[in-house]
């Protein structure tokens, strides 16, 4: 029986930018999908997370491709293995629960047949594993799923190793992730920005350009702790993602809700379309009155931390 886990994420920086090679800001929620692989006869899953309504089913395919590429890149050639998939990590999209299970699954089967995979071979497997689910993934989910911690990410597009710094703050800072209650298709969506700026590169390129000038700066504001000015830049990193057609009617809904509530900042986190948003809120009463207002309204939420 092999074990291993995986970080849930959320995104702060760069969302959908980073797959052109522009740096990014992500970090791990503390949260995890834990798997259990077992040899058996037959390929089974037994899913037993909590989430988004719908979430598991909508990714059955995205799931099963998955693992073929696992086998594959572990060539492996007997591929019945008995899974369990479970842990704290709701499953709901833009909280990298895709990556977090492959990370999980990926360590499990390594576990279960002693070939002690460390965490860079692990990245590698789980990263090709998100092709199933993302179609052309940065790496940056996959990457805090299996390091943790918060991090600046930069993907190398010549195919070189990626950029991959920690980023260190003062404290931890508190966050509300507010789930839009829409399952979204990160594949469709990644192809949907990558079409629309074939059509309008001169609109794109400049909006690319924005992103990675607040990329900078919220790097050094998060490492001075000046979380106002980190807000600031979320709000912004917002505008630009609409701009590009990835946010919802919900996740505006959401974004509004925590600005009128105190947040300091508030943005889509992960490929949009659905999924969550995330909204700065550093101390306990101010993650509180933001979670409560979204809830009221009929939203799940998650409260945790950066910074850990």
């Amino acid at each position: 029986m092999g074990k291993g886990s995986g970080y849930g994420k959320v995104i702060l920086f760069g969302d959908h930018f980073v797959v052109y090679g522009l740096p990014g800001i992500a970090s791990a929620v503390g949260l995890t999908t834990d798997a259990v692989a077992t040899k058996s006869s037959v390929l089974s899953v037994k899913d037993e997370r909590k989430g988004t309504e719908g979430y598991s089913d909508s990714k059955r395919e995205q799931q099963r491709e998955s693992f073929e590429r696992m086998f594959d890149m572990m060539d492996l050639k007997d591929k019945n293995f008995s899974i369990w998939l479970g842990g704290d990590l709701p499953v709901m999209s833009g909280i990298g629960a895709s990556a977090a299970s492959s990370v999980a699954i990926a360590r499990a089967v390594s576990d279960e047949l002693g070939l002690k995979y460390d965490d860079s071979k692990i990245n590698s497997v789980a990263y090709e594993m998100e092709k199933a689910f993302a179609g052309n993934p940065s790496g940056i989910d996959n990457t805090v799923a299996t390091y943790g911690g918060l991090i600046w990410f930069k993907k190398n597009l010549a195919g070189g190793q990626n950029i991959m710094d920690k980023i260190s703050v003062p404290k931890p800072v508190e966050i509300v992730m507010g789930n839009s209650g829409v399952v979204a298709d990160t594949k469709a969506m990644v192809a949907g920005v990558a079409e629309r700026r074939k059509q309008n590169l001169e609109k794109y390129d400049a909006v690319f350009k924005k992103a990675e000038a607040l990329a900078f700066k919220a790097r050094a504001a998060l490492e001075k702790g000046d979380f106002k000015a980190v807000g600031a830049l979320m709000d912004e990193n917002h505008r630009l993602l609409q701009q590009i057609g990835v946010s919802c009617k919900e996740l505006d809904e959401l974004v509004a809700i925590a600005k009128a509530n105190g947040a300091l900042g508030a943005k889509v986190t992960g490929g949009g379309g659905g999924g969550c948003m995330v909204a700065l809120t550093p101390g306990r009463e101010l993650q509180e009155r933001v979670a409560r207002a979204m809830e009221a309204k009929g939203f799940q939420v998650l409260r945790t931390r950066i910074g850990v």
